[in-house]
């Protein structure tokens, strides 16, 4: 089993990726790959919003 502190550093270092994923999607020359970024980017926040109903306190 996980232990807290390492169960919240990995769902900081998934935030920081969401970041990476939001400037990506600020590149004009994205194409198709746009709608995967957008898909990604909402399976994240899915799983954030998850976390956040399941550990309140963190």
């Amino acid at each position: 089993m996980i232990n807290p502190e390492t169960l919240q550093e990995r769902i900081a270092l998934i935030q920081t990726k969401r970041e990476s994923l939001v400037r990506l999607l600020e590149q004009p020359d994205l194409g198709t790959l746009r709608i995967d970024v957008n898909q990604a980017i909402e399976e994240i926040d899915d799983l954030l919003d998850e976390f956040k109903q399941t550990f309140p306190g963190s």
